[in-house]
C-alpha cells in the first residue's frame, strides 16, 4: 500500500515516550539503605524471601545516596539527624523519590508532644511522596506504599509541551 509498507518486519514498536520511561522507572526503583529506628527491623523483612521487595524491581538496596531512587526514612528523625537526611536527599540523582514510614516518620510517633530533639515528620525537610501509617508498618504496608509510589511514577509527565511566550504587557497608566 503504503511506500513503507512491509520495510521494517517486526522490528518496530511504537508507543508514548511518557509511558516508556515511566515504565522503566517504576520497574528498576532503587531504594537507600537507611534505617533509624525500631521501623527498619520492618524494612529489612521486605526485602527478605518472605515478602521478597525483588517482586516489585525495587530489591537492589543501594549504600549510597548517589545510586538511589528512593529514600525510605524508616524511623525517628531527631533534629541532629534531620541535616544528614537533607544531605543525602541532596545528593541522590533526579527523579529522586521518599516514602516516610512510620509515624514516627511521618508525624513525629510518641515523641510528638514531649520530645523536644524529635522531629515532627520528615517532610518538614524534603518532599514526600507516600506516607505509610503504622508504629511500626507491617511489611505489607511498606509494599503497598511501593505500588501507590510506582502508580504515581507511572502518571508524572517526562516530555511536557513547549510553553507559549507571552509578549509583555504595556505599562498601565491606571
Amino acid at each position: 500500500m503504503g511506500l513503507l509498507t512491509e520495510k521494517f518486519d517486526d522490528n518496530v514498536l511504537t508507543t508514548r515516550v511518557d509511558w516508556l520511561l515511566n515504565w522503566a522507572r517504576l520497574s528498576s526503583i532503587w531504594p537507600m539503605t537507611f534505617g533509624l529506628a525500631c521501623c527498619a527491623i520492618e524494612m529489612m523483612a521486605v526485602g527478605a524471601s518472605r515478602f521478597d521487595i525483588d517482586r516489585f524491581g525495587a530489591g537492589a538496596f543501594r549504600a549510597t545516596p548517589r545510586q538511589a531512587d528512593l529514600m525510605i526514612v524508616a524511623g525517628t528523625v531527631n533534629f541532629k539527624m534531620g541535616e544528614r537526611v537533607k544531605r543525602l536527599y541532596d545528593q541522590m540523582p533526579s527523579p529522586k523519590y521518599v516514602i516516610a514510614m512510620g509515624a514516627c516518620a511521618t508525624g513525629g510517633g510518641p515523641y510528638y508532644k514531649f520530645g523536644y530533639t524529635v522531629m515532627k515528620g520528615v517532610d518538614r525537610i524534603i518532599p514526600v511522596d507516600v506516607y505509610i501509617a503504622g508504629c511500626p508498618p507491617r511489611p505489607e504496608a511498606l509494599l503497598e506504599g511501593l505500588m501507590l509510589l510506582q502508580e504515581k511514577i507511572r502518571r508524572q509527565k517526562v516530555l511536557r509541551a513547549p510553553q507559549l511566550e507571552e509578549k509583555p504587557k504595556a505599562p498601565s497608566l491606571v
